[in-house]
């Protein structure tokens, strides 16, 4: 091959190979997530987290024990929570800092948006079907597009947060407004496209909270699928006491990989280490530091077991989370890292 062939080649190759990186920044690693959400807050006011005694950022400390992946929430103008889009760029560049990968979780709403409450941001209020759709778009491509421009662009992105009930109530309730539902997420895909400019495209993820019960995950993504609506990776919630024992999620997980041929992620799981969900009934596993450690082994286990290869990873919601909900955080009530830490060691680089 004379030289200028082999350059021609090398173009090709590479032109291929930009393709494929460009429609999917997510590949084949398998996620090992934690959702910080909350971390920067804690740590500027004052919160100090150690680890064998000695205080450590956490970033640093789940980096060490073979975390690749962070999850962050968005609110579209939160009055007393701090994730708005300043916050957030600024918790990305801190974990990008590090070599995480990162996913963008829109809620959508301006506080909480969950199964039981989907909200409209309140400056959308008002607005009809066709408005609310563009208000969507161009909202999720100016996010996207700041994101981008501070240097840290999402690697995958969720189009609403456990929407197992619709998004932006009422005008996308389910089960009554499918329809408006689809459009909407539509709408969010759409901006991330719009957003990412000639910067690779997001793996996009679809995330409900129905991981032990097929009958519902079946509906749900039927019915979504019927509107051609184009996303990557499926996303589940897993809390035990809520959801079911692990023997429905893995019957879950398989029905899914097997039905749909989609990536699956446990995208928020969590445990406690000291009794808290389990006091009137029998715990899978002791609500205990060694318990919590159990918990998360087992869970890892049948993530990665799902047929097809389609298990892709799992996020701890919170580590770092402060008040009565850090029984299920990583750190106990001296900041002292748990157990549980060590649970990823086997894949970590040290």
């Amino acid at each position: 091959m004379i030289a200028g062939e082999s350059r021609n080649a090398v173009r090709i190759v590479a032109f291929v190979l930009a393709l494929f990186v460009g429609k999917n920044a997510y590949g084949q690693e398998y996620a090992i997530g934690a959702d910080v959400s909350f971390l920067r807050q804690a740590e500027q006011n004052g919160a100090v987290f150690k680890e064998n005694g000695t205080a450590k950022p956490v970033l640093e400390i789940l980096k060490d024990h073979g975390y690749n992946w962070i999850r962050l929430r968005l609110f579209h103008s939160p009055a007393d929570l701090p994730n708005n889009l300043t916050y957030t760029i600024a918790e990305a560049k801190d974990a990008k800092k590090l070599g995480f990968r990162f996913l963008l979780d829109f809620h959508y709403a301006d506080d909480w948006a969950d199964p039981g409450k989907q909200p409209i941001p309140k400056a959308w209020v008002g607005e009809s079907h066709a408005q609310l759709v563009q208000s969507v778009f161009e909202y999720t491509r100016d996010t996207i597009a700041a994101f981008r421009d501070a240097g840290v662009p999402p690697d995958m992105v969720q189009i609403g947060n456990e929407i197992t009930n619709g998004m932006l109530w009422p005008d996308g309730r389910l089960p009554e407004n499918w329809d408006h539902f689809a459009e909407l997420v539509s709408a969010g895909i759409r901006g991330v496209d719009a957003g990412r400019g000639q910067g690779r495209r997001p793996t996009i993820m679809i995330h409900i909270e129905r991981s032990c019960d097929v009958e519902a995950t079946k509906n749900f993504f039927d019915r979504l699928n019927s509107y051609g609506v184009s996303y990557d990776v499926i996303g589940q919630s897993y809390y035990p006491w809520w959801h079911g024992d692990l023997n429905d999620l893995r019957r879950n997980l398989d029905f899914m990989a097997k039905t749909y041929n989609k990536d699956i992620i446990v995208v928020e799981a969590a445990y406690n280490w000291r009794p808290g969900n389990y006091r009137n009934k029998p715990a899978p596993f002791p609500e205990s530091p060694e318990g919590q450690r159990s918990f998360l082994d087992e869970l890892d286990r049948a993530v990665r077991a799902t047929p097809g290869g389609h298990g892709k990873g799992v996020f701890w919601w919170e580590p770092a989370v402060q008040g009565d909900l850090a029984v299920r955080g990583f750190f106990d009530q001296q900041g002292n890292v748990l157990p549980v830490i060590t649970a990823f060691d086997r894949y970590s680089r040290r």
